[in-house]
């Protein structure tokens, strides 16, 4: 299997556990500080007033760091960043949420220095496998992996707070963040690895059109997914509460986990373009079926259905990231993709609650369709500025840095050690 043959690759599963340990505490950290803000006494606003202050911060945070790595390698931006994070969370831990100047300044700092290991492990898998196929592969098998986290990453805070507290739950979990951001950066890869030469330009990787193109479309599959959270809250009130919308967020990472294997266990030709036109397509197509809203089970089986296609979406746009990324810049153009996502699910969580109480789990079930269908429109109008960037206008990489010679041409491993 595909999976298999990328883990027994030198130094590729120690970076790629590596990076998922190392990003916990940012998996983790909303239910962490909600937890953390009611054993102090805070309401619920302050905690999420709180949470949105460290999302804002870490999606500001993303690209910067990014452009850093990009410069000037990653074993210095990224464990500082983990350091500097871990620090600031450690001192909203003890320090509480009194006084809440202090508080809102920690979570902020925690979110900005948050280090892009996801975008630094993107641009290392080209320098530890050789094959663009196990690439792309690679890129599946890390879509399922956050799948995996973002699952695991909740259930390991509450452990922790039901066992100590929820103080030591954010200590613990940042704590094993450095540890897993020390691992990346003192491998063999991370060390070694430097950026292609870059055009020095203020906008860095946004001056690629097609990478603008493909942010732009992957920004709506980010409202899609904030927008199931809030319809499925709306729905679990009326049919068993939590224990039920427990059930249809892990449906969702059970059909995001389903797909992405199955996507990353062939291996894929033609021009990537079309491919994620397809899967958009089909992302958006499985999402109305959820406006049926029939019982649990039945609905909790439509969220499996529903996140079928999302991870093979997410891989797809990872080999169109690298492709549009200008040189010298695929680490911040993979942070940005970051950004965009948690943009996107927090425009999508706002839109949605509005939409709820006006109309209803039926019209918030909407929304995710919707914007799907949004996502797929960008995409089939900016097919040819995808297509073009792709072929070889100056931001991409040329031929020279591609010694695979890839049957998909124009993959990027000229950021590569």
């Amino acid at each position: 299997m595909g999976y298999l043959e990328i883990l027994r690759a030198r130094h590729a599963a120690r970076l790629l556990v590596g990076t998922l340990v190392g990003r916990l505490p940012n998996a983790t950290a909303a239910i962490a500080i909600v937890l953390f803000v009611r054993a102090e006494g805070g309401s619920y606003s302050l905690a999420g007033a709180l949470v949105a202050v460290y999302g804002v911060a870490n999606a500001v945070g993303q690209p910067v760091l990014g452009r850093l790595v990009d410069l000037h390698g990653q074993p210095r931006v990224q464990l500082s960043a983990a350091v500097l994070s871990a620090l600031a969370m450690a001192a909203f831990a003890f320090t509480g949420t009194e006084p809440l100047p202090l508080a809102y300044a920690a979570v902020a700092a925690a979110g900005l220095f948050t280090p892009p290991l996801e975008g630094g492990l993107r641009a290392l898998w080209s320098s530890v496998l050789r094959k663009e196929g196990q690439v792309h592969t690679a890129y599946a098998m890390d879509a399922v992996a956050q799948e995996v986290m973002f699952t695991a990453g909740p259930l390991l805070v509450t452990l922790c707070t039901s066992l100590w507290s929820a103080q030591a739950a954010l200590l613990v979990l940042n704590v094993i963040g450095v540890l897993g951001a020390l691992s990346v950066s003192v491998s063999p890869p991370s060390r070694a690895w430097r950026s292609a030469p870059r055009e020095a330009h203020w906008l860095g990787a946004l001056r690629s059109p097609g990478l603008l193109a493909l942010l732009g479309a992957l920004f709506f599959v980010g409202i899609a997914l904030g927008s199931i959270t809030v319809a499925s809250v709306s729905y679990a009130d009326d049919n068993g509460g939590d224990v039920v919308y427990g059930w249809l967020m892990a449906g969702i990472g059970l059909g995001a986990l389903i797909g992405g294997l199955s996507y990353g266990a062939r291996q894929w030709t033609g021009e990537p373009v079309r491919r994620l036109q397809a899967l958009v397509a089909l992302l958006a197509v499985c999402y109305l079926p959820l406006m049926l809203i029939p019982g649990a089970v039945a609905m909790t089986l439509l969220t499996v259905l529903a996140g079928v296609f999302l991870a093979p979406v997410i891989a797809c746009a990872f080999v169109l990231v690298d492709r549009h990324a200008p040189r010298g810049t695929v680490t911040e153009a993979f942070s940005w993709l970051v950004t965009t996502f948690t943009v996107g699910t927090s425009v999508g969580t706002g839109l949605t609650g509005p939409v709820v109480e006006a109309g209803g789990a039926l019209w918030g079930f909407a929304v995710p369709g919707a914007a799907g269908a949004v996502s797929l429109l960008v995409l089939l109008a900016t097919r040819r500025v995808l297509a073009a960037s792709a072929g070889g206008t100056v931001v991409a990489a040329s031929s020279e840095n591609d010694p695979n010679r890839a049957v998909e041409p124009r993959f990027s491993s000229g950021d590569r050690a």
